[in-house]
């Protein structure tokens, strides 16, 4: 196994055909442009159509046009969830990448959910679902679900779950960072239990320079916050190509596995090269991510009926 996996040890990705979401900008664009790069037909996710239609022109100037789709997806509208979902061929990837950070209570999905969590987990938990019988179709497919070191700071709080009652914008992104790590295992979970030839993996990328610091805030007028980012994020911070890496590995190691968690290897998890390591001791907690698919069943109707059938 490569002790400083780059993007030179991608396979070949031929034949693959991949969505990324959030492909648009920061870390989803560069996932898109090496997957792409390698020969995978890459889905390009933007909720924005003009941004979308100018990433999309960067990335063909990279890597072979015909290989590079863009598609429109807004994660804080299970309507357009759906509609994306019964466009698309079979995926053999499905790369869980976009987010939103630290965003002011006042803003919500069209469904009225809080937005971190509505979009973070609840977008990603519906699209994967609903993806999920194309996926149970094509042997040796994965999903990977991005997380992040905030994880380690979350916590489900069932009882206000939306943040109706009391809302902290970085508790909220934490909160919802903590549900991608524990979808990712508990799907992994469902699926070996079914016996299905799909791998969910979690990844995460580090302390990265991308936009994701900035955008939220500014959405809230910016502030302290906001301009304390700008000055810490380009000294401490790797940069967005390394960022990417942990979620790339995932996506195309043949050697990793269901269950397994990729992120920077340095200290704090913060920078580095991308290795398999542990998710939040939280995320393990099995009681709390039953609790958490059912709610999310219930949240947004779709049930994963595919998994319980290939199950049975």
């Amino acid at each position: 196994m490569a002790q400083h996996w780059t993007e030179a040890d991608i396979p070949d990705q031929t034949g693959r055909t991949a969505l990324v979401t959030g492909a648009n900008a920061g870390l989803g664009f560069l996932e898109a442009l090496n997957l792409a790069k390698r020969g995978a037909h890459v889905y390009v996710a933007a909720r924005n159509e003009q941004r979308g239609e100018a990433a999309l022109a960067k990335l063909r100037q990279q890597a072979p046009a015909e290989n590079l789709e863009l598609v429109s997806l807004d994660l804080a509208d299970l309507d357009s969830v759906r509609k994306l979902a019964a466009e698309l061929p079979p995926l053999d990837l499905l790369l869980n990448n976009a987010g939103v950070m630290a965003v002011p209570r006042r803003h919500t999905t069209k469904q009225g959910f809080e937005l971190q969590f509505g979009t973070n987990h609840l977008g990603h938990f519906a699209l994967t679902g609903l993806l999920l019988p194309g996926l149970l179709s094509r042997p040796g497919s994965r999903v990977v679900t991005l997380s992040s070191i905030a994880a380690q700071m979350g916590r489900i709080n069932f009882a206000d779950l939306q943040a109706d009652r009391r809302y902290g914008a970085n508790i909220a992104y934490s909160q919802s960072k903590l549900a991608n790590s524990i979808f990712a295992l508990e799907l992994d979970r469902r699926l070996k239990a079914a016996g299905a030839d799909v791998l969910s993996i979690g990844a995460h990328p580090g302390y990265s320079r991308t936009d994701l610091q900035y955008s939220g805030p500014q959405l809230g007028g910016g502030g302290l916050y906001a301009q304390a980012m700008k000055v810490i994020t380009p000294l401490v911070a790797q940069s967005a190509e390394r960022g990417a890496l942990p979620a790339l590995r995932a996506a195309t190691d043949p050697s990793a596995k269901g269950g397994e968690y990729y992120g920077p290897n340095g200290i704090g998890n913060l920078r580095g090269f991308p290795v398999a390591q542990r998710f939040v001791g939280a995320a393990y907690n099995e009681d709390v991510a039953r609790k958490l698919w059912d709610v999310s069943v219930q949240l947004t109707d779709v049930d994963y009926a595919d998994l319980a059938a290939t199950r049975n």
